[in-house]
């Protein structure tokens, strides 16, 4: 095997963790190949999260619309050509493909690319072959080929949608079943309503949004209520999906009985798998759980040389998130070290309308750690949410008593994504709630919500002096009111 091409590291993945690795690797002086079966930029870029934000761009534009009279201007409502949203999506995915030129990038930094050569597949700990024939040795290897939608398996299942498919659909479904309540149903079921079609989402969970904090849960479900989304939650199970005329019959199971939902489209949003089918880890020594590849919080797998980051390992399956377990298994691939992954801080959250976010633990998480104090701010407190039209959604805000150090926020509602960046900067940083309090936020901006909780939780702390007038009138100043004078 002497004659092979050999390198210091091997990654399999042209995604947001391989390309990292990739390049993190190089500037640490390691020889490098990355192996990549289709198109260069992984799920995210190709049909995931670009091409669903422009989906949901015009689901935006279409709610801006509703709001024209309000403002004087007499316009009709918009007429959504379906056909010519799918080819916006498909020109924006060409043109990020464009501005990122990854193979480009890549090469110029000396990384041996091998890209839409289908799936590589270990031959022994320390070769992956390729379906042409050729083969590639390597020390070490990152695995960060990502993962792919999960499907149900029931009668009628190949019936169904995910949301890779609906890049192929020939128009406006009249309506949709979106199996998952999480946050890509979430974020479907959003722009599908916002579009005009009738919308159900379903869920075995007791509540939408699981993984975010309760009173986000309960205010999208609300929202999403108030726009005509039905959402059931604590289903059985489903049972099977059969043809109802034109449409589809999605019968599962509620209770000790039986329950259907009719729509012209049946979208499963179930879930997320790591691409494992085709690698052979059996023949590098990598352990898996059937699902995913099993990785410690260094990244290494149960082969000592062979590491894992992003969607492969099942951990945290976000684009921020893989680049960062990217930089880690990096380092510790090509400098032998014990770099360790923590998730503390990651602000993440969905695109629907409202929109929602959230960084750190959940209010409940934190009060199980830790004596916490809790502010929540409705939008409607906001100037600029009354503004904009926009009153709909909160702020919380969570501190730890003891130190005042910021811990979490969820929001829900305008520019929430934006927002909650602020925080993860605090509490990456060490901020104290009293710093964030005094923070000149401009006005009015929707990141002043964060000063309204803040000074909310230094009042009860009792570590701001407030202007007489305010104590007197018993509430909070407004976003505008200064500290007054010891």
């Amino acid at each position: 095997m002497t004659d092979l091409p050999t390198y210091d590291l091997i990654i399999i993945g042209g995604g947001p963790a391989g390309s990292t690795a990739a390049l993190r690797a190089r500037e640490l002086g390691a020889s490098v190949a990355l192996v990549e079966r289709g198109a260069m930029g992984g799920t995210c870029t190709n049909d995931g999260c670009v091409p669903t934000r422009v989906l949901a761009r015009a689901a935006r534009l279409m709610a801006v619309a509703s709001q024209y009279a309000g403002y004087g201007m007499d316009v009709a409502r918009p007429e959504l050509d379906f056909q010519r949203l799918l080819a916006r999506t498909q020109a924006i995915v060409y043109e990020i493909h464009e501005k990122k030129q990854l193979i480009g990038h890549l090469e110029g930094a000396g990384v041996a690319v091998y890209a839409g050569v289908g799936e590589a597949s270990f031959v022994d700990p320390h070769t992956v072959a390729l379906p042409d024939g050729r083969q590639l040795r390597g020390e070490r290897f990152i695995l960060a080929a990502g993962g792919r939608a999960r499907r149900l398996d029931f009668p009628g299942e190949e019936l169904a949608l995910t949301h890779s498919d609906i890049w192929r659909l020939q128009r406006l479904p009249r309506s949709v079943a979106i199996v998952g309540g999480a946050a890509t149903g979430c974020q479907l079921a959003a722009i599908f309503n916002a579009f005009g079609s009738a919308v159900a989402v379903l869920d075995v969970a007791p509540r939408i949004l699981t993984a975010e904090d309760s009173l986000v849960a309960q205010a999208m479900t609300e929202a999403f209520g108030r726009r005509g989304i039905n959402v059931a939650t604590g289903i059985g199970g489903i049972e099977r999906i059969e043809r109802a005329g034109k449409d589809l019959a999605l019968v599962y199971r509620m209770g000790e009985g039986m329950q259907a939902v009719v729509a012209e489209a049946v979208v499963l949003s179930t879930g997320w798998l790591g691409n494992l089918d085709g690698l052979n880890l059996a023949a590098a020594g990598v352990q898996t759980d059937g699902r995913y590849v099993l990785a410690d919080e260094t990244c290494r797998t149960s082969a000592p040389h062979i590491f894992a980051a992003g969607d492969i390992d099942g951990r945290m399956m976000l684009v921020q998130s893989a680049g960062y377990e990217a930089r880690i298994a990096a380092e510790n691939a090509v400098l032998g070290g014990q770099g360790r992954k923590e998730y503390q801080i990651v602000p993440h959250g969905g695109f629907t309308n409202p929109e929602y976010a959230s960084v750190g633990p959940t209010e409940e998480q934190a009060r199980k750690e830790r004596d916490v104090v809790v502010a929540v701010v409705p939008y409607a407190d906001l100037d600029r949410a009354v503004i904009d039209g926009r009153t709909e959604g909160f702020c919380k805000l969570i501190v730890d008593r003891e130190t005042h150090r910021l811990v979490a926020a969820h929001v829900v509602g305008e520019q929430a994504l934006e927002i909650v960046h602020v925080v993860a900067a605090g509490v990456a940083a060490g901020m104290w709630v009293e710093q964030l309090a005094e923070l000149q936020i401009a006005y009015p901006t929707f990141t002043a919500i964060l000063g309204l909780a803040a000074r909310r939780i230094v009042a009860e702390l009792g570590v701001m002096p407030l202007a007489q007038e305010w104590l007197a009138l018993g509430r909070p100043p407004a976003e505008w009111e200064q500290r007054s004078a010891p």
